[in-house]
Order: C-alpha cells, then structure tokens, then sequence
C-alpha cells in the first residue's frame, strides 16, 4: 500500500518522506509478487475507534494546535491528508493479508501515538487499526510482532485491555517502555549477539493455533548505523535474517501477516540510499516467503 498522499505534508523528516524513496525504489527495481497499490484514506470514524474524539478532531482541524502536533512532527493541512492515508494503508494492508496471506503498507510514524495524543513522531496508531480490522473480519487472537527500536508504548496503552490482542515487543532502546504482562511481552536487547535468539525465543513460545493473524511493525531502526535506537553489531545482514524468520514463521503456521515500516532514520552513518534497501530488506522477505495463503473464509 502507498499513495503519493503518504508524503503530502511539508515535515521534512524520515517518518514522513522514506516511503516516497522506497516507491520510487520499487517501481525502478520490481520485486517479484510485489504491487503498489493506492489504498482509501482512513475515515474519522475508524480513528475515533482507537483514538479520543477531542485528539482526532484536534489533529484534522490543527486546534488547539499543541495537541494537533503532539507527536512533534508540527501540523499542516497536507499532514491531515498524509495520516489519513498512512492509517487507510494499514486498514488495506489488513484486509489484503487477510484475504491473501502477505500485505503490507509504507506507512511509518504509528506504535508510539496513544489514546489521548500523539508521541515520539507517531500521531495515529495504525497498528492498532490493522489489529482491529483483522478482529473485524473474523479472527479471534491478533498477535502483533513489534521490532521496532523503541517499545510500542502507544499500542500498548490503546489494545492493553482488549483480551482478543497481544503482543510480542523486542527493542533495542528503552524509550516508551510500559509493563509487560501476560499477553504483552516486552524486551530490552543490549547486545547484538542476544537479539535474533530473543526474536527467535518469543515466536517459539507462541502456541500459534491460539492465534489468526499477525501484524509486523518492521523497524531497521536497530541497525548499527541508526544514530536513534541502533545497536553496534546489528547489521544489513543480520536484519534480513531477522526478516526471513518472521515472515517463515507466520508463513509456516499459515498466519496471515500484515507489516509496516516502522522506524529508520538517515544521520552521519546511514545514508537515504541504505535506509530505502534496509526497508527494501523486508519487502523482499516477504515476497520470498512460502505464502501458503493464511487467509480465512
């Protein structure tokens, strides 16, 4: 899922500008099984669902603006245009995996935005959209796979009481950390020779009959050349191995999987170019995976 309304706003910041470079990417260099496809914007309705009322009107009308731009991204009308686009793609990229195993959308910018406001440059959640969308067509369980650098903190304040999700959340930096629980696992990785065995420990764990589908926030914010959230030691090839056994894995136990983005930032060691083919790392992983089409009737 993309459109080129993802990137309608003026901020000029990775979370609101890579997905143009990742389209680009695509269409200049096709992945096999792999098409773009413009999804419909989200409504206020759907984000009235997972969001305050007060926070949503705020952030569509830009007043008051402290909570129009409280994920500290700033406010414009195109950025209304881009959140109700970015969050449309993670409803779309649901529904398509439901129907055929593997989607996904280039939104970024989503797991830290909470039920009263936005954070940490995420102002709707549309992890929790996607969670919710795939409830809606049928699934019982929904397990969201959270390999962002930062915690998800804001899925967890939004679903935490929804018995029907849970979430397995593996960072590499404690910003927006929350407490664990039973359905909520949480991890902090501090060396790079501990992080595929933590990814690898928390699937294996998963009794997965008890679960419909998946949702997959794919941050390459843990590589070592990310000057926000990076860990030395994680690199291109240890994180396309991370993105082979996530997929293999939901592909293997015929979960449909919807993924994000997620976060990934340029800065003096990792340039635009190298963070389109990190991104690219997961697009291509999911394409290679043995889809046996998860999707439910």
């Amino acid at each position: 899922m993309y459109s080129p309304d993802y990137v309608a706003g003026g901020q000029q910041s990775d979370t609101t500008r890579k997905a143009r470079f990742i389209a680009r990417d695509l269409r200049e260099r096709p992945v096999g099984g792999v098409v773009l496809k413009d999804p419909a914007p989200s409504t206020p309705d759907d984000l009235k669902r997972i969001h305050d009322a007060d926070f949503v009107e705020a952030v569509l009308t830009g007043k008051p603006r402290r909570l129009a731009a409280s994920a500290g991204l700033g406010w414009d009308e195109g950025y209304r245009a881009s959140l109700l686009s970015t969050t449309g793609g993670c409803i779309e990229a649901a529904r398509s995996a439901w129907n055929h195993g593997i989607a996904g959308s280039l939104s970024s910018g989503l797991h830290h935005a909470r039920r009263h406001s936005g954070d940490g440059y995420c102002t709707f959640n549309g992890i929790a959209l996607a969670a919710l969308t795939f409830l809606d067509l049928g699934a019982s369980h929904v397990l969201i796979v959270d390999l962002d650098a930062h915690h998800g903190g804001g899925t967890h304040d939004i679903l935490r009481r929804n018995p029907h999700v849970s979430q397995i959340d593996i960072a590499t930096d404690d910003y927006d950390q929350y407490r664990a629980g039973d359905r909520w696992s949480r991890d902090l990785v501090t060396r790079a020779s501990d992080y595929l065995p933590t990814v690898i420990a928390r699937l294996d764990a998963i009794d997965t009959s008890t679960i419909d589908a998946v949702i997959y926030n794919a941050g390459m914010d843990p590589h070592e050349g990310c000057d926000t959230g990076g860990l030395r030691g994680i690199t291109d090839e240890l994180l396309t191995e991370r993105e082979r056994l996530v997929f293999d894995w939901a592909c293997g136990a015929g979960l449909p999987i919807a993924f994000t983005l997620a976060g990934g930032y340029t800065g003096d060691h990792l340039s635009s170019a190298h963070l389109t083919a990190l991104h690219r790392i997961t697009i291509e992983a999911a394409a290679k995976a043995p889809n046996t089409n998860g999707a439910q009737q």
